[in-house]
This record gives C-alpha cells, sequence and structure tokens, in this order.
C-alpha cells in the first residue's frame, strides 16, 4: 500500500495537552534559535543549552493552558533583563508563535493559544516600552 505525502503528514491536534505543549515549545523554540533577529537576543543568554529553558516553558505553557501546576519563576523579571528588546523582536516572536500554534492546532486551539501569547507580549511590552508596540502578528 502506498500513502500519499497528504496522508503521512501529522494530524492537527484538537487539543491541548503535554505532548501536544510539548511539542509546541520545542518547535517554536527550534525556530527561535533559528531565526538571526530573536537569536540575537536569547542566544547569549541561554547558550548552547537550551534544554532546561525548554523544560521550563513546557512547564509555564502546561500551567497556563491546563492548570497544571509545575511552573516556578519569573517571567516578567527574567525577560525585562534581557539587553536590546525592540518591538521588532516582539513581532518576530508573535509571528512565529502564530505559525507555528496554527501548524500543529486546530484554529479554535491556536487561537487559544495566540490569545495568551499575545497577553504575555502585551505584558513584557509594557515593562521595555511603557505601552504595547506590537498587538499581534503581522498578519493580524
Amino acid at each position: 500500500m502506498t500513502h500519499s505525502p497528504a496522508s503521512l503528514a501529522p494530524t492537527m491536534y484538537a487539543a491541548a495537552d503535554p505532548a501536544s505543549l510539548t511539542r509546541l515549545v520545542h518547535e517554536f523554540y527550534a525556530d527561535v534559535r533559528r531565526d538571526p533577529l530573536l537569536a540575537a537576543v536569547f542566544g547569549p543568554r541561554l547558550g548552547e543549552d537550551w534544554e532546561p529553558h525548554l523544560d521550563r516553558m513546557v512547564a509555564f505553557w502546561s500551567d497556563v493552558m491546563l492548570g497544571v501546576k509545575g511552573f516556578q519563576g519569573n517571567v516578567y523579571g527574567k525577560h525585562m533583563t534581557l539587553d536590546g528588546v525592540t518591538p521588532e523582536h516582539f513581532r518576530r516572536w508573535l509571528d512565529l508563535f502564530d505559525a507555528t500554534a496554527r501548524r500543529l492546532f486546530e484554529p479554535p486551539v491556536a487561537d487559544e493559544l495566540l490569545l495568551v501569547a499575545k497577553r504575555i507580549a502585551a505584558s513584557l511590552q509594557y515593562g521595555f516600552f511603557g505601552k504595547v508596540e506590537v498587538a499581534g502578528p503581522s498578519g493580524t
């Protein structure tokens, strides 16, 4: 039996669960590491060992989306120590997150993930710039 390429494509997740959030985090941050703009900000801070950060981000998204209490940390405080952050960094971060969420999740779940990401981005932008400079991905 032969399979067409479309039949081998992974199905989209209809709901967020620990496995799907782990995949989201790992694929998203793989894109971040390949992105010259974002890698220039995060690379010097994280170096070559991204695993602890990925583990923390899986715990964070599991807490936010599923109510799984395991994340401990200060997202706001950690990000406020990054140097050179501009509105373009937020635009690119949201664009990559949006693309990853929409690639992996059915629209209602991707929309919910993006809503949370936009709230996080807005909070961090207030810290950096005193206002929200970027409200959402470039296409919205």
